[in-house]
């Protein structure tokens, strides 16, 4: 059954062509020519458009005539993710307009001095959210795996310089724990996807979508261990050029009750996560079966 590896697809040839496009040209011959890479994966990329197609038609109920635009519409707007990501590392934010939904509570975590998670998922675009993330003056730490290939990764750093947020690698060694831990502790914020593991890690499962799924322990773990406040963001392209960023409130857990409150706070993110990708379907990049495996280890 198919798996996410922890890897993303792409190569430096394909990243190098739509940077010179982007630069030579612009925003807009980038997206065109984007038009047409998309509409290569929308008819040849079955092994992972099955995978979006049993989300469009299964699990949110979709039409087959609408699953079908939806599916082209996901590989476009993927494809918009990564220009975006480029153009924004360039330092060309001043391309997109942004709207805010919970920046103050954002504000107020930074203001109470204890550190927090921010725990996202594959929806949307996190790194439209630098714009706003350098605006709350500390820190930000972001974990992930290391999923780009080394040569990719060394490109894109030479194209676009280096990222504003500190990357935390998650590694097999576990050292990305003390990194995060010292984080914490400096009062810094943790920014997590919460939606994706690589096979062995350790999951809890929950419905999602009226089907039981499995996510990562990982964040929910960290937050309980290390007891701190945590938001759930999103942020999510509703234009050409714009961007709505979505902050909740502040979560605080009893974390009196481990158990209890990973639980709670996997209900909680599962519940947020849902809305979104009910509101922005062809937002959600998800390319492996998500439900796999999760019936069996809920029996």
């Amino acid at each position: 059954m198919p798996l996410w590896h922890g890897k993303s697809s792409g190569n430096r040839l394909g990243y190098s062509i739509f940077i010179a496009v982007l630069k030579q040209f612009g925003l807009r011959p980038a997206y065109f020519l984007l038009r047409l890479v998309s509409g290569y994966y929308f008819l040849f990329a079955w092994k992972s458009s099955r995978h979006i197609l049993y989300f469009f038609r299964k699990r949110l109920g979709c039409s087959f005539a609408r699953s079908i635009a939806l599916l082209y519409k996901n590989y476009y707007s993927f494809g918009q993710s990564l220009i975006d990501k480029v153009a924004i590392m360039s330092g060309r934010a001043d391309c997109f307009s942004f709207d805010f939904d919970g920046e103050e509570h954002l504000h107020q975590l930074v203001r109470l001095q204890k550190g927090g998670l921010l725990l996202s998922s594959h929806i949307g675009n996190w790194e439209a959210a630098g714009h706003l993330l350098e605006r709350l003056n500390t820190r930000i730490n972001v974990v992930m795996f290391d999923g780009e290939h080394q040569k990719i990764r060394d490109y894109l750093a030479s194209v676009t310089g280096e990222r504003n947020a500190r990357i935390i690698v998650i590694k097999d060694d576990l050292s990305h724990i003390y990194a995060i831990h010292e984080a914490l502790k400096n009062a810094e914020l943790v920014c997590i996807h919460a939606d994706r593991f690589v096979e062995g890690s350790r999951t809890f499962t929950t419905d999602f979508l009226d089907r039981p799924a499995r996510f990562p322990a990982g964040p929910f773990i960290l937050a309980a261990q290390f007891k701190v406040p945590v938001c759930y963001v999103f942020a999510m392209k509703e234009g050409p050029t714009h961007y709505h960023f979505y902050s909740t409130g502040i979560q605080r857990y009893d974390y009196g009750d481990k158990a209890a409150a990973m639980q709670q706070m996997l209900a909680d993110f599962t519940a947020e996560m849902e809305k979104k990708v009910k509101q922005y379907p062809a937002q959600w990049y998800n390319y492996y079966d998500f439900w796999a495996g999760a019936e069996e280890e809920k029996r």
